[in-house]
Protein backbone atom coordinates (compact mmCIF):
# COMPACT_ATOMS: atom_id res chain seq x y z
CA UNK A 1 0.00 0.00 0.00
CA UNK A 2 1.06 3.30 -1.07
CA UNK A 3 1.55 5.16 1.81
CA UNK A 4 4.45 8.24 1.15
CA UNK A 5 5.78 9.90 -0.90
CA UNK A 6 9.78 11.70 -0.63
CA UNK A 7 10.51 14.58 -3.07
CA UNK A 8 13.76 15.94 -4.18
CA UNK A 9 13.35 19.94 -4.17
CA UNK A 10 15.74 21.56 -6.76
CA UNK A 11 14.39 20.80 -10.28
CA UNK A 12 12.07 18.49 -9.48
CA UNK A 13 9.42 21.52 -7.03
CA UNK A 14 11.40 24.82 -7.98
CA UNK A 15 13.82 25.93 -10.82
CA UNK A 16 16.41 28.34 -10.92
CA UNK A 17 16.71 30.54 -14.17
CA UNK A 18 20.22 30.09 -15.67
CA UNK A 19 21.74 28.29 -12.87
CA UNK A 20 24.32 25.74 -13.70
CA UNK A 21 26.43 23.77 -11.24
CA UNK A 22 29.24 25.27 -13.07
CA UNK A 23 28.17 29.06 -12.58
CA UNK A 24 27.51 27.98 -9.11
CA UNK A 25 31.16 27.22 -8.58
CA UNK A 26 32.77 30.11 -10.96
CA UNK A 27 30.41 32.66 -8.65
CA UNK A 28 29.68 31.21 -5.35
CA UNK A 29 31.54 28.33 -4.31
CA UNK A 30 35.23 29.36 -5.59
CA UNK A 31 34.69 33.62 -3.44
CA UNK A 32 33.74 31.43 -0.36
CA UNK A 33 36.72 28.99 -0.60
CA UNK A 34 39.29 31.70 -1.30
CA UNK A 35 37.73 33.23 2.27
CA UNK A 36 38.99 29.90 3.42
CA UNK A 37 41.95 30.17 1.67
CA UNK A 38 41.27 26.88 -0.06
CA UNK A 39 40.09 26.14 -3.46
CA UNK A 40 38.75 23.11 -4.66
CA UNK A 41 39.50 22.24 -8.98
CA UNK A 42 35.88 22.49 -9.98
CA UNK A 43 36.63 18.80 -11.50
CA UNK A 44 36.78 17.55 -7.78
CA UNK A 45 34.54 19.88 -6.39
CA UNK A 46 32.04 18.44 -9.30
CA UNK A 47 32.88 14.89 -8.33
CA UNK A 48 31.83 15.54 -5.09
CA UNK A 49 28.63 17.37 -5.49
CA UNK A 50 27.57 14.51 -7.54
CA UNK A 51 28.42 11.69 -5.10
CA UNK A 52 31.44 10.08 -7.76
CA UNK A 53 34.03 11.26 -4.31
CA UNK A 54 32.42 11.59 -0.82
CA UNK A 55 31.96 15.02 1.08
CA UNK A 56 34.85 14.40 3.13
CA UNK A 57 37.43 14.08 0.52
CA UNK A 58 37.91 18.04 1.14
CA UNK A 59 39.80 17.01 3.76
CA UNK A 60 42.89 15.84 1.43
CA UNK A 61 43.22 19.76 1.48
CA UNK A 62 43.98 20.27 4.84
CA UNK A 63 40.36 21.48 6.08
CA UNK A 64 37.67 19.78 8.19
CA UNK A 65 34.93 18.82 5.95
CA UNK A 66 32.03 20.09 8.13
CA UNK A 67 33.15 23.50 8.44
CA UNK A 68 34.39 23.99 4.36
CA UNK A 69 30.35 22.60 3.81
CA UNK A 70 29.03 25.13 5.75
CA UNK A 71 31.17 28.22 4.63
CA UNK A 72 29.66 26.72 1.24
CA UNK A 73 26.28 26.39 2.71
CA UNK A 74 26.47 30.31 3.85
CA UNK A 75 27.04 31.14 0.98
CA UNK A 76 24.71 29.35 -0.92
CA UNK A 77 22.27 30.79 1.47
CA UNK A 78 23.03 34.60 0.27
CA UNK A 79 22.76 33.61 -3.01
CA UNK A 80 19.26 31.85 -2.91
CA UNK A 81 18.11 35.26 -0.87
CA UNK A 82 19.22 37.32 -3.96
CA UNK A 83 17.60 35.35 -6.62
CA UNK A 84 14.42 34.74 -4.54
CA UNK A 85 14.44 38.49 -4.38
CA UNK A 86 15.04 39.15 -7.98
CA UNK A 87 12.29 36.99 -8.47
CA UNK A 88 14.84 34.28 -10.17
CA UNK A 89 13.66 30.92 -8.33
CA UNK A 90 10.54 29.57 -9.64
CA UNK A 91 8.01 26.75 -9.05
CA UNK A 92 7.41 24.63 -11.70
CA UNK A 93 3.74 25.00 -12.57
CA UNK A 94 2.35 21.67 -11.89
CA UNK A 95 3.53 21.91 -7.70
CA UNK A 96 -0.37 21.80 -6.79
CA UNK A 97 -0.41 18.77 -6.97
CA UNK A 98 0.89 18.37 -3.66
CA UNK A 99 -2.20 19.85 -2.23
CA UNK A 100 -4.01 16.80 -3.89
CA UNK A 101 -1.80 13.98 -2.30
CA UNK A 102 -2.40 15.70 1.26
CA UNK A 103 -6.15 15.35 0.37
CA UNK A 104 -5.07 11.73 -0.18
CA UNK A 105 -3.57 11.64 2.95
CA UNK A 106 -0.30 10.75 1.95
CA UNK A 107 2.89 11.48 3.97
CA UNK A 108 4.95 13.51 2.02
CA UNK A 109 8.50 14.07 2.36
CA UNK A 110 11.18 16.15 0.94
CA UNK A 111 14.61 15.29 1.17
CA UNK A 112 17.61 17.80 -0.73
CA UNK A 113 21.29 17.73 -0.74
CA UNK A 114 21.04 21.07 -0.03
CA UNK A 115 21.48 22.65 3.54
CA UNK A 116 18.24 22.58 5.79
CA UNK A 117 18.32 26.15 5.96
CA UNK A 118 18.52 26.21 2.73
CA UNK A 119 15.83 23.84 1.70
CA UNK A 120 13.61 25.48 4.12
CA UNK A 121 13.91 29.14 2.90
CA UNK A 122 12.96 28.24 -0.49
CA UNK A 123 9.99 25.79 0.39
CA UNK A 124 8.77 29.14 2.46
CA UNK A 125 8.84 30.90 0.14
CA UNK A 126 6.70 29.74 -2.16
CA UNK A 127 3.92 28.23 0.62
CA UNK A 128 4.86 24.75 0.12
CA UNK A 129 6.91 23.96 3.36
CA UNK A 130 3.30 23.10 5.39
CA UNK A 131 2.51 20.60 2.97
CA UNK A 132 5.64 18.35 3.85
CA UNK A 133 5.44 16.15 7.36
CA UNK A 134 9.32 15.92 7.05
CA UNK A 135 11.76 18.26 5.61
CA UNK A 136 15.50 17.00 5.30
CA UNK A 137 18.45 18.58 4.09
CA UNK A 138 21.82 17.49 4.59
CA UNK A 139 23.30 16.05 8.07
CA UNK A 140 26.33 18.08 9.45
CA UNK A 141 26.48 14.68 11.34
CA UNK A 142 27.07 12.62 8.58
CA UNK A 143 27.78 14.90 5.35
CA UNK A 144 28.61 11.84 2.87
CA UNK A 145 24.88 10.72 3.63
CA UNK A 146 23.78 13.24 1.17
CA UNK A 147 22.43 11.49 -2.10
CA UNK A 148 23.02 9.35 -4.19
CA UNK A 149 23.74 7.68 -0.60
CA UNK A 150 20.58 6.42 0.82
CA UNK A 151 20.96 7.96 4.54
CA UNK A 152 18.59 10.80 3.91
CA UNK A 153 15.51 8.69 2.18
CA UNK A 154 15.92 5.65 4.71
CA UNK A 155 15.66 8.40 7.81
CA UNK A 156 12.77 10.20 6.09
CA UNK A 157 10.84 7.00 6.00
CA UNK A 158 11.93 5.97 10.08
CA UNK A 159 10.24 9.78 10.51
CA UNK A 160 7.36 8.95 8.48
CA UNK A 161 6.96 5.84 10.34
CA UNK A 162 6.56 3.23 6.74
CA UNK A 163 8.34 1.00 4.99
CA UNK A 164 10.62 1.21 1.80
CA UNK A 165 7.40 -0.87 0.36
CA UNK A 166 5.17 1.43 1.03
CA UNK A 167 6.87 4.39 -0.13
CA UNK A 168 7.94 6.13 -3.68
CA UNK A 169 10.87 8.28 -4.25
CA UNK A 170 10.61 11.31 -6.71
CA UNK A 171 13.08 13.15 -8.68
CA UNK A 172 14.65 14.15 -11.52
CA UNK A 173 18.13 13.30 -11.79
CA UNK A 174 20.30 10.10 -11.31
CA UNK A 175 20.88 10.78 -7.70
CA UNK A 176 17.51 10.23 -6.79
CA UNK A 177 17.06 6.91 -8.45
CA UNK A 178 20.45 5.57 -7.06
CA UNK A 179 19.37 7.11 -3.21
CA UNK A 180 15.82 5.62 -3.66
CA UNK A 181 16.94 2.06 -4.73
CA UNK A 182 19.46 1.65 -2.07
CA UNK A 183 16.53 2.61 0.39
CA UNK A 184 14.79 -0.46 -0.99
CA UNK A 185 12.19 2.33 -2.50
CA UNK A 186 10.36 2.54 -6.13
CA UNK A 187 11.65 5.84 -7.93
CA UNK A 188 9.22 8.40 -10.14
CA UNK A 189 11.73 10.23 -12.63
CA UNK A 190 9.85 13.66 -13.35
CA UNK A 191 11.68 14.29 -16.63
CA UNK A 192 11.99 18.09 -16.25
CA UNK A 193 15.59 17.79 -18.49
CA UNK A 194 16.54 14.35 -19.95
CA UNK A 195 15.39 10.72 -19.01
CA UNK A 196 17.43 9.18 -16.50
CA UNK A 197 17.64 5.39 -16.87
CA UNK A 198 16.87 2.95 -14.20
CA UNK A 199 13.70 4.42 -12.87
CA UNK A 200 10.73 2.30 -11.98
CA UNK A 201 8.09 4.73 -13.57
CA UNK A 202 8.46 8.11 -15.28
CA UNK A 203 6.34 11.17 -15.87
CA UNK A 204 6.48 14.22 -17.35
CA UNK A 205 5.05 16.37 -15.27
CA UNK A 206 3.56 16.11 -11.64
CA UNK A 207 0.24 15.50 -13.10
CA UNK A 208 0.90 12.70 -14.97
CA UNK A 209 2.43 11.80 -10.74
CA UNK A 210 -1.23 12.19 -9.95
CA UNK A 211 -2.66 9.62 -11.93
CA UNK A 212 0.06 6.86 -11.25
CA UNK A 213 -0.51 7.74 -7.75
CA UNK A 214 -3.98 7.02 -7.90
CA UNK A 215 -3.12 4.02 -10.11
CA UNK A 216 -1.06 2.43 -8.05
CA UNK A 217 -3.23 2.97 -4.93
CA UNK A 218 -6.69 1.23 -6.92
CA UNK A 219 -4.01 -1.60 -7.69
CA UNK A 220 -2.79 -2.18 -3.89
CA UNK A 221 -5.24 -0.60 -1.91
Amino acid sequence: MLRGIIFDVDETLVYYEGYSLRKWYESIALPAMKELEIVVDWETFRKMAKGELPRSYVEKFGIDHVEFWKALDRANREYRERLLREGKIKTFPDVGVLKDLKAMEIKLAAVSNASQDNTELVLEAFGLKDYFDVILGKDYAYLDGVKPNPYLVKKALRLMNIGPEEALVVGDSELDVKAGHAAGVRVVQVIREKKVEGADYYVRNLWELLELVKDLKTRDP
